[in-house]
């Protein structure tokens, strides 16, 4: 649509859709919303006759708004409806009529009303001059606009009929994933072109993005914002197909396969290996929430997921000498006080990627998102122990535990930890069943994991089957010869597992999740976010970021819950908004963090560097170009 004014160039309007966030933000948007809704209703209720078409032209034309669905105007008559083209002649009449009791002298070019089968609406047109144009020329035009949003559910209607002919596979969605071979996500059995909408996303494209090739229904399931008639109007105008009905069906798999019955996982996780399962959420997703979603927690499997039966699930607790073993139902432990606690859970290789890039390493390839936060409920580990009949000893002793799962040969997933932290009532160690206010997920160690607040994600063991009290700790693989800290200059040749301890309490650690690396920022202002967190339960106390590679600093707010002393469990997020320094073309964003006993992370990968890849927390570095 063009506008033109005495003295002002021919420019165009709008021809994308424009941001839905101004439903929430305009009233006149909410309002022009509403009304399309209500025209929609009354048109399939029959409600919307002849005698009453004025009526509803003027109230239509008075209430359409200018910035609500300018791209509709395109197929404004699609609807080939007598009683919506008699509706439409009425509003033309109308904001004619509005044209002459402004003074403004208007031309109205749209093709004539038809019912016939091959009436073909054209692009309608107005154009406006005299000495009102400039002021109630962009009112009458909001009107002329109106009669889009009005009909555009129809409109989507119309279009979704001629295209769902359509049929594409699931295989051929997933080949569309960037702006040069199209964008495409699928809703239930409808497959939508949707390039042109990415750069209009309310919550920025790179959300958007996240879905490309494939469902919408994982991530409109954790932003339920999206499940409305107005979003899902949006989405219809990009319609292109229908998906092929036999993709519907679950794909047979091999029953000799270990990984056959993992269960199924959330698409936006970041995956380092499939089988087992290890997966990261990405960045614009993990600082979202202080409370991580159970869907996107990052995933870290060592072995198959085991499918326990709740109802004949048993914990075995061995005894202490003179005491008396347990064997646990699920029951059973929802008889002991239930605790609820918030943990931060992160896993040793956390940011092991860097580490790469300066030597390779072995291990997974993690990059910052191997960490995540859920508020865990379940019984005390000190209560069960007790039960059993254990006590602190003045000799050393450590409480191993045996998952569930297992490889081919039937050895179990280990770990352990001192007896002393699981026997203090501080330290609250959990025996855990719930995570987030529900039962464990599968890959979260369904029905009971343990976790261990401030420690290592090594030692939270899943599926939890058997718990002892030993005088070493745990023989297992896991606790003796894998996740432990080694010198630079130890390489696999030289390397003696027996040299180091087991890895327990993490050091201090953040990260930057916005921008990332990469990224065009504009000039301006720059928001950074990020995550910040320390081992122990030693709170962080301050973040600081830098634009300029650490050559100068500057303070992050925290968010999130307070940290009480000693038992900072969960992590802080943090967020700095800070001007772009006039001319800059680039920044080399930094950001380290301060816990509670002044522990700061080192400058530099290199000097912390080790075989495995593990306890990496040098100052996370993100490369920005500024746009122009």
């Amino acid at each position: 649509m063009l506008l033109r004014s005495r003295g002002v160039a021919t420019r165009p309007f709008c021809a994308r859709m424009p941001d839905i966030s101004s439903y929430v933000t305009c009233p006149w948007g909410m309002r022009g919303h509403h009304l399309h809704q209500r025209v929609v209703f009354l048109y399939y209720s029959k409600r919307l006759s002849l005698p009453n078409l004025g009526f509803w032209a003027e109230f239509i034309c008075e209430s359409a708004l200018l910035a609500l669905l300018p791209s509709s105007t395109s197929r404004l008559l699609a609807l080939r409806s007598a009683t919506m083209l008699l509706l439409h002649r009425a509003m033309v009449l109308r904001l004619q009529q509005a044209c002459r009791l402004k003074s403004i002298h208007s031309r109205l070019c749209i093709q004539a009303c038809s019912t016939n089968e091959s009436f073909q609406p054209q692009r309608p047109s107005l154009t406006f001059s005299g000495d009102n144009a400039s002021t109630g020329g962009w009112r009458v035009m909001g009107t002329l606009l109106g009669l889009g949003a009005v009909l555009a559910y129809q409109d989507h209607q119309c279009r979704a009929a001629q295209e769902s002919t359509h049929i594409y596979t699931k295989e051929e969605v997933s080949s569309h994933t960037s702006p040069e071979t199209g964008i495409w996500v699928t809703l239930g059995s409808e497959v939508f072109d949707v390039t042109e909408f990415v750069d209009l996303h309310p919550g920025g494209p790179s959300k958007l993005m996240l879905a490309a090739g494939g469902p919408l229904e994982p991530f409109w399931a954790l932003y339920a914002v999206h499940n409305q008639s107005h979003v899902r109007e949006l989405l219809a105008q990009y319609k292109i197909g229908e998906l092929n009905p036999e993709d519907k069906v679950a794909p047979t798999v091999e029953t000799s396969d270990p990984y056959a019955d993992d269960p199924v996982r959330h698409p936006a996780l970041k995956v380092n290996s499939q089988c087992p399962f290890n997966a990261e959420p990405p960045p614009e997703l993990l600082t979202e929430n202080y409370i991580t979603p159970n869907p996107i927690f990052f995933t870290r499997n060592h072995l198959p997921v085991p499918n326990v039966d709740p109802d004949t699930y048993r914990l075995h607790v061995v005894g202490a000498p003179g005491g008396q073993s347990l064997s646990l139902s699920l029951d059973d432990l929802h008889k002991f006080p239930k605790y609820e606690i918030t943990v931060t859970l992160q896993c040793a290789g956390n940011r092991r990627s860097e580490m790469t890039q300066v030597k390779e390493v072995k291990g997974l390839e993690w990059r910052t998102g191997a960490i995540s936060t859920a508020r865990w409920g379940g019984a005390r580990l000190c209560d069960v122990l007790a039960q059993a009949g254990h006590q602190l000893c003045e000799t050393e002793a450590h409480v191993c535990f045996e998952g569930l799962d297992s490889d081919p040969t039937g050895t179990a997933y280990g770990a352990s930890i001192p007896l002393a932290r699981a026997m203090d009532p501080e330290a609250e160690v959990l025996l855990a069943y719930e995570m987030n206010g529900q039962p464990l997920p599968r890959d979260h160690g369904f029905p009971v994991r343990v976790v261990v607040p401030g420690v290592v994600g090594a030692r939270h063991v899943k599926w939890l089957g058997r718990v002892s009290v030993q005088p070493e700790e745990s023989y297992s693989h896991w606790q003796r010869r894998d996740y432990k800290g080694f010198s630079p200059s130890v390489d696999w040749d030289t390397v003696n597992f027996d040299s180091a301890p087991s890895i327990q309490e993490l050091p201090v650690q953040s990260a930057i999740t916005e921008p990332q690396d990469g990224e065009t920022v504009e000039s301006g202002e720059v928001t950074i976010k990020g995550y910040a967190w320390s081992g122990g339960g030693r709170a962080v106390i301050r973040v600081d970021v830098s634009l300029d590679g650490g050559l100068t600093w500057q303070v992050a707010e925290l968010d999130g819950e307070e940290q009480r002393p000693r038992k900072a469990w969960a992590w802080r997020l943090w967020q700095l908004q800070v001007p772009v320094p006039a001319g800059q073309k680039e920044l080399n964003i930094v950001c380290k963090a301060v816990d509670d006993g002044y522990n700061v992370q080192p400058d530099t990968v290199a000097p912390i560097w080790n075989l495995r890849g593990v306890l990496s927390n040098a100052w996370h570095r993100v490369h920005v170009h500024v746009a122009p």
